[in-house]
């Protein structure tokens, strides 16, 4: 089997093939989306697999196969569905040049993936939400204050100048600040 994909940093056509395939089909959508996103796919099949080598050769085959399947029905993520698909090429490997004892088998399929799912991002954005009305309601020079440190990473002696207030000052404002929103957030104070 001829080698697709050239560089181990970003998959690309074999010049016998042309460029990059149009993205007509939902299949050179996928391969494109594969190109497009093959780092960020890469150190997860590595995180996930343990060995970078094997999540290459996993994308490679996935690149591959691409090119001549059919897919029944809709993809609703496709890059889930290339991670899902790059993962399983790469078990199927993997069972192939060593019996993996079932408990192997197992630990790969239970390793977390840190990836946020679905859920873990909508809670996320309703969080966001609700802590930007809380900043909202702050009075304007702490909220300044606050969003210019925790948010831009503003020193404070720069802040203080940009005020006309002493750092000490503008320690307190940003203490109150964080206290009211832990407070209307529903944190506990820790010591």
């Amino acid at each position: 089997m001829a080698k697709i994909l050239g560089s181990p940093k970003a998959p690309q056509l074999a010049p016998e093939h042309g460029n990059k395939p149009q993205p007509s089909s939902p299949l050179a959508t996928l391969q494109e989306l594969l190109t497009d996103r093959y780092g960020t796919l890469r150190t997860r099949l590595t995180r996930r697999l343990g060995s970078q080598d094997w999540a290459e050769d996993a994308l490679q085959e996935t690149y591959l196969r691409l090119d001549g399947a059919e897919i029944a029905g809709i993809v609703r993520n496709p890059t889930a569905y290339l991670f899902r698909t790059a993962f399983n090429v790469a078990l199927n490997r993997m069972r192939a040049d060593r019996r993996l004892s079932a408990a192997e088998v197992d630990g790969l399929l239970h390793v977390a993936d840190e990836a946020p799912d679905a859920l873990q991002i909508f809670e996320g954005r309703a969080e966001m939400e609700r802590l930007s009305k809380i900043i909202a309601k702050l009075p304007e020079r702490q909220r300044a204050i606050l969003l210019a440190s925790r948010v831009d990473g503003v020193s404070r002696q720069v802040i203080a100048d940009r005020f006309g207030i002493s750092v000490g000052m503008v320690d307190k404002e940003l203490q109150q600040a964080q206290e009211y929103c832990a407070m209307r957030f529903g944190w506990k104070k820790t010591k």
